[in-house]
């Protein structure tokens, strides 16, 4: 249990550390900067709400991505989202030469574009993504190996 402060700073630290990756990461499921910052929010309001104790800072991360990622599936189900068109018109947080190989990810299943995004984008390993997302390495792997190979005929290098 913390006290107050310590709650308020370990959140304030969290926000600092992590709150480009985690709108990012919601950013692979929402395809709308908007809605990933909601999604952020929600999920340090719940931090707040629920004040977790974490046995390290990997800890407390992972708990923040796999929060922003239930947090962001909850907003698909939202019949007004799901009418949305499915690649995002404003990629501009990303420098010129990567948003169109972003486009192409953010086009590929969500089963593919998740994995491909921590792994590529937030350099986590095979077995942190399979813990993060409740799979099995070797499902990962596949996911990894099948998203790419959908990239590589995407962008033309089949």
């Amino acid at each position: 249990m913390h006290d107050s402060s310590e709650l308020n700073e370990s959140i304030q630290q969290a926000v600092i550390h992590y709150s480009d990756s985690l709108i990012k990461i919601a950013f692979t499921y929402l395809k709308s900067v908007a809605d990933a910052e909601e999604a952020v929010q929600d999920v340090f309001l719940t931090y707040l709400q629920k004040s977790p104790v974490f046995a390290s800072r990997e800890h407390q991360k992972a708990w923040l991505i796999r929060a922003v990622i239930n947090r962001s599936k909850n907003m698909l189900k939202n019949a007004w989202l799901k009418k949305r068109s499915p690649i995002p018109d404003d990629l501009s947080y990303l420098p010129r030469e990567e948003q169109s190989i972003m486009q192409e990810v953010l086009s590929l299943d969500k089963k593919y574009r998740l994995p491909i995004h921590l792994h590529y984008y937030e350099g986590y390993s095979i077995e942190e993504i399979a813990h993060i997302l409740q799979a099995k390495p070797a499902t990962v792997g596949t996911w990894l190996a099948r998203g790419r190979k959908q990239l590589k005929e995407a962008i033309g290098g089949a």
